[in-house]
């Protein structure tokens, strides 16, 4: 039986300083491009990610998705029929933090990391036939060849570039529903937000600002629990 390292003793060893510093560079760089077009496909990426968790949590709840679309301005829409619409709703922000704590955690071992490449690689490949606007198409094409350039580059070389894409995309996801959250639902009241269209369904015990107070924080969980499960795998 494999004795699990919970309490993080003895740390850090090598892989686990490696592991902190390229989610350390990996924020500071993200943080510092934040404005900038550089960081632009990657924000998309988390968008299709959220709108990919709407149209999950609508399959998995016996629904039909009959579109999603993600836009150059950062927005993207879902439209589903059926399903059970309070758990649709708050699968979007949640989903893609929980999808950038997969990513990061993927990324602590090889095997795991083309696991995690594969599986969005065929995402991408679904979405292609789902999408309704042909600007969704083409950011899933274009990371369809950027994904499958980068591994190959990984399987001809000694440096692994593919896990630190992964890693680089997790922690793009994570700290970017952390800031959406923020951005729709508490800094500014959108009327048409996941937030507050689930306050009309479920006003219990607060309206959409609070639920987006409790979605980040749950975002923020996502995250620190990835940074900390990561360590222990690499322990």
């Amino acid at each position: 039986m494999v004795n699990v390292n919970w309490e993080l003793q003895s740390c850090c060893q090598h892989n686990q300083v490696v592991f902190i510093a390229a989610v350390g560079v990996s924020t500071v760089v993200i943080l510092a491009l934040w404005r900038t077009f550089l960081l632009t496909p990657f924000k998309l990426i988390t968008v299709f990610l959220h709108e990919t968790s709407h149209a999950l949590a609508c399959k998995l709840t016996c629904g039909d998705v009959e579109g999603m679309q993600v836009h150059a301005n950062e927005g993207g829409v879902t439209q589903t029929r059926g399903g059970i619409y309070w758990i649709i709703l708050p699968a979007g922000y949640l989903g893609s933090s929980f999808w950038g704590m997969v990513f990061i955690l993927s990324s602590t071992h090889l095997l795991a990391t083309r696991i995690a490449a594969g599986c969005f690689i065929l995402a991408l490949i679904i979405v292609l036939f789902v999408a309704k606007n042909w600007f969704l198409r083409w950011l899933c094409i274009g990371f369809i060849i950027f994904i499958a350039v980068v591994w190959v580059i990984q399987e001809f070389t000694t440096f692994h570039v593919l896990k630190y894409v992964i890693l680089f995309i997790g922690v793009m996801n994570s700290l970017f529903s952390v800031y959406d959250i923020y951005d729709d639902t508490i800094s500014r009241r959108v009327n048409s937000s996941d937030a507050e269209k689930f306050a009309e369904i479920c006003p219990c015990p607060c309206n959409g600002v609070g639920w987006g107070v409790i979605w980040g924080f749950i975002s923020f969980i996502f995250l620190c629990a990835s940074i900390y499960l990561g360590l222990v795998i690499l322990s």
